[in-house]
C-alpha cells in the first residue's frame, strides 16, 4: 500500500488551489488538502496554527493571498494582514512541525523598469500596495524559517476562477473589437503548470535538505508577451476551436489608467529553478492553446477529482 505525503494547500477556490487538486489525482502517493473560510480564515491569523497541526501535513503550501490589486490600494492594512502577518504564522508554524513551507509570490514586488527578465537577486522596488504587501511576506515566511520556497510567479490563468484569459472569452462573445494594453511584458502563465511544478518541488523538498534547494526561484511559463500579444493568442486559439473572438486593438498603458500601478516589464528569469530543481514550464503559447481548450470544453467533473465510479 503506498504511503500518501500530505500537501497542505491554503485556500479552496483560487486558481492554483484547484490546479493542484487536480493535478494531484495524477499521483497516487500525493494527498493534497485544501483549506479556506470559515475554519481557516487568513484574517485572523491567530487561528491558523491550530488548524495546521492538527492536520499534520508533510509540506505546507501558502498559495491564498488577498489578489484584488487596485482594491489593495485602499485596503492595505487588511491585504498585509492576509498577505504579510498570516504568511509569517503559517511559516512558523511550519517551523515548528519542521516541515517545508512552499510560499507563492507575485512580480509586483519588482518595480517593472529593468529591461530584461528579472532574476531572484535584482533589487525589488514594489509600486503598489499589493506588491508592497507581497513583499512583506516573502520577509516574513524567510524569517519563520530556514525550510522555505518562495515561488514567484505572474500573470496566471487557467479553467478555473476569474482570470485575463477567461475574461477575453467572455468578452469577446458579445464584441468584435477589445482595445488591450501593448506597452506592458510578462509572461502568461498556467495554473496547471504552477501545480506541476508545486508538486515537483515539494517533493525535492520532502526528500533532501540540502539547503540550496531552499530560497526565492521565479517559476512562470516560458517566453514573453504583451497583454496584447496574449490576447490575440487566446483569439487565435479560441477562432481554431470554434469559440469566440475579436479583433485586438494596440493601446498604452496610458489609456487605461487603474489606481494601482502595473510593472511594464514582468518578466521573471527561471533559469535558477530549472538548474536546483529541475523543473521547466512549457513556452506560454503552448499553454495558453491548453487552457483556452478547457474553457470551451470542460473536462468531466469525474475526471477533475479523480472518480470513476459511475
Amino acid at each position: 500500500m503506498t504511503v500518501q505525503k500530505r500537501l497542505l494547500v491554503t485556500g479552496r477556490e483560487g486558481q492554483v488551489v484547484r490546479s493542484l487538486l487536480e493535478r494531484a489525482t495524477l499521483h497516487p502517493d500525493i494527498e493534497v488538502l485544501a483549506l479556506g473560510r470559515p475554519e481557516f480564515d487568513l484574517s485572523t491569523p491567530g487561528t491558523l496554527p491550530a488548524v495546521i497541526k492538527d492536520l499534520r501535513p508533510d509540506v505546507v503550501i501558502s498559495a491564498a493571498a488577498y489578489t484584488a490589486v487596485d482594491q489593495a490600494e485602499t485596503e492595505e492594512e487588511l491585504a498585509r494582514v492576509i498577505n504579510a502577518h498570516a504568511a509569517g504564522v503559517i511559516a512558523e508554524t511550519a517551523q515548528v512541525l519542521q516541515i517545508p513551507i512552499i510560499h507563492l509570490s507575485t512580480d509586483y514586488v519588482f518595480d517593472g523598469n529593468k529591461l530584461s527578465a528579472y532574476v531572484e537577486t535584482d533589487p525589488v522596488a514594489p509600486v503598489s500596495a499589493y506588491g508592497r504587501t507581497k513583499l512583506a511576506g516573502e520577509e516574513a515566511v524567510a524569517f519563520a524559517t530556514d525550510n522555505h520556497v518562495i515561488l514567484r510567479t505572474a500573470w496566471v490563468h487557467s479553467p478555473f476562477g476569474k482570470n485575463f484569459l477567461k475574461t477575453m472569452l467572455r468578452v469577446a462573445e458579445s464584441r468584435d473589437a477589445i482595445n488591450v494594453v501593448t506597452d506592458q511584458f510578462g509572461t502568461p502563465t498556467s495554473a496547471l503548470d504552477i501545480a506541476d511544478a508545486v508538486i515537483a518541488v515539494a517533493r525535492n523538498l520532502m526528500a533532501n535538505r540540502d539547503p540550496t534547494l531552499r530560497g526565492v526561484f521565479h517559476l512562470t511559463n516560458s517566453g514573453r508577451a504583451s497583454w496584447a500579444d496574449f490576447a490575440e493568442e487566446i483569439f487565435k486559439v479560441s477562432a481554431s476551436l470554434g469559440g469566440p473572438f475579436a479583433t485586438v486593438g494596440r493601446i498604452p498603458a496610458t489609456d487605461y489608467p487603474t489606481p494601482a500601478r502595473r510593472p511594464a516589464n514582468s518578466q521573471l528569469d527561471c533559469t535558477k529553478l530549472a538548474a536546483v530543481h529541475g523543473v521547466r514550464l512549457p513556452d506560454w503559447a503552448q499553454s495558453t492553446k491548453t487552457v483556452v481548450g478547457r474553457v470551451l470544453q470542460p473536462l468531466p467533473a469525474s475526471i477533475l477529482t479523480g472518480d470513476t465510479q459511475s
